[in-house]
């Protein structure tokens, strides 16, 4: 049964690792491999040399640690007010309507966000009325709020679907311990923090490692519908970096080596985040 998943794994995740040469070549779309003149490193250290890319480097890391941080910590809070709940109607109710918006495309998204925070938008009217600003901002060419803009865009969008698989984990503990601390005496709270999270602690840290090997891997879709002219120093992220001075610009071999380094800092941070967890006597993977 796993061989059709093999054959897609192969065929689709390492066999184009081949295209990796092309970084190491002057790479000409009209010539055939063996035509192409080799150049080394001659792209990397033109990567490395680039004012822009440490620019895309920081902005990829800064979103994306902040969405690690504040999307583990909601996924997982929204689990255990789900588990919590007693009235199953309600609970299966709220957990789908939580992560219906999972389904819905970035371009519906980015759009709901800009009108909510618009000048004229609902949020901004509400604030107002509250007397808590005196007048509306414009949040969307607030180049200090773009990384918050988009890690609670993301946040709302994944919130429910993330949680689905901490609420998997926790329907694994043996109910009669609970039944036990209650009869010991034990509050829900108490439960939460001495059976339930124990109980999940190796999904967590598990889920933690695969994020953390992601770190750069964040896309380019979010930033390009939330950027504009204004905010795009901070929208600049890695792979829209690729994307506009590799693709963009016809240099093929330049983006590839954005994509080689990566993968590289991908597969460092996923061992170095599974050896710490591992020390810690916590999850691993390997």
């Amino acid at each position: 049964m796993s061989v059709p998943f093999i054959v897609w794994l192969v065929v689709f995740k390492y066999i184009p690792i081949w295209g990796w040469t092309m970084a190491f070549q002057d790479y000409k779309p009209h010539l055939g491999f063996f035509d192409q003149t080799w150049v080394g490193f001659r792209y990397f250290k033109e990567l490395f040399n680039a004012p822009l890319f440490y620019q895309a480097l920081q902005n990829t890391l800064g979103m994306s640690i902040l969405g690690l941080v504040f999307g583990t910590v909601s996924a997982l809070g929204f689990a255990l007010l789900l588990n919590e709940l007693r009235f199953l109607s309600f609970k299966r109710f709220t957990q789908t309507v939580s992560y219906l918006p999972h389904f819905v495309s970035w371009v519906v998204t980015a759009n709901i966000v800009t009108s909510l925070l618009s000048i004229n938008g609902p949020i901004n009217e509400i604030l107002v009325s509250l007397k808590i600003i005196s007048e509306p901002i414009n949040v969307m060419i607030k180049p200090e709020y773009f990384w918050w803009l988009v890690v609670f865009s993301d946040i709302w969008k994944e919130t429910g679907w993330n949680a689905i698989i901490y609420l998997a984990a926790m329907t694994g503990i043996d109910s009669q311990v609970y039944e036990a601390a209650e009869i010991d005496g034990a509050n829900r709270i108490q439960k939460v923090f001495f059976i339930t999270l124990p109980g999940i602690s190796t999904t967590i840290f598990i889920l933690l490692i695969l994020n953390i090997g992601n770190l750069v891997n964040i896309g380019f879709e979010k930033q390009f519908l939330l950027g504009n002219a204004v905010t795009a120093t901070k929208a600049l992220v890695l792979d829209k970096y690729a994307l506009d001075y590799g693709i963009g610009l016809f240099r093929f071999s330049f983006g590839t080596a954005i994509g080689i380094f990566k993968s590289v800092v991908s597969i460092i941070l996923l061992f170095a985040a599974n050896y710490l967890i591992k020390k810690s006597g916590r999850g691993k993977l390997f």
